[in-house]
């Protein structure tokens, strides 16, 4: 019986698969450009979010920005695609990866209603409220080659 138990564990430890490992951050960009698709952890107005080309993302309002202006993110934290990943310590320099994001349209949210009452007072108030978000819509991540 064990001798079973032990060829099994062998069979599962070699059908296991081993990717090649990059032995620096530019082979490492260099697999993650070869993978069909890509994904960026990036930090837009003091939130992390997880992004991929063509993605439709709402922040909480920027103030300085129009309809169709293209904002450069430049706060990324993690690059990767399905095999392989590249974190930064803390963010990737915006000189090796570029990402652009440009504004779709400033919107606000959903009626929030807030309630107060305080008992036997007769004192009663409502208080109704939008909160203001920006729309973004990422474009092509671009991996920059650093060799000249």
């Amino acid at each position: 019986m064990r001798s079973w138990l032990a060829g099994l564990r062998n069979i599962s430890a070699r059908s296991f698969h081993t990717p090649a490992v990059p032995g620096s951050a530019s082979d490492a960009l260099n697999l993650i450009r070869s993978q069909p698709s890509q994904y960026i952890i990036a930090s837009i107005v003091g939130r992390k979010y997880i992004l991929a080309p063509r993605d439709l993302l709402t922040v909480p309002h920027l103030k300085d920005v129009r309809v169709g202006d293209s904002i450069a993110l430049s706060n990324i934290h993690e690059i990767g695609s399905r095999e392989y990943t590249l974190r930064g310590d803390p963010t990737i320099p915006s000189t090796r990866v570029k990402v652009d994001a440009t504004v779709v349209e400033h919107t606000k949210g959903k009626m929030e209603v807030v309630f107060k009452k305080k008992r036997r007072k007769g004192y009663q108030k409502t208080i109704k409220n939008k909160h203001p978000y920006t729309r973004l819509r990422i474009g092509q991540i671009e991996i920059v080659d650093s060799q000249p």
